[in-house]
């Protein structure tokens, strides 16, 4: 097999890389639709969009196991 050039070895690597990157996202888009579905058993609509969207957003930026540690701190809810 003939040694690649520089030139061919880049594009080989875009190549490579590109393929990844579309694969990336097909396994973060499944992800995201499966925690999506999770969503439907759950009783969101006693949230507004932007309470709901804050809350993700703090626990996502905080990390699971903060903000799990921190909710669970919080006294009951009063209905």
């Amino acid at each position: 097999m003939p040694k690649l050039t520089d030139r061919e070895k880049l594009i080989e690597l875009d190549k490579r890389r590109r393929a990844l990157d579309d694969e990336a996202d097909i396994v973060r888009r499944n992800l995201r639709a499966r925690y999506g579905a999770i969503l439907a058993d759950l009783p969101v609509e006693r949230m507004t969009e932007k309470e709901f969207r804050d809350l993700v957003g703090q626990a996502i930026r905080a990390g699971g196991p903060a903000a799990i540690a921190a909710l669970k701190s919080l006294p009951p809810a009063q209905s």
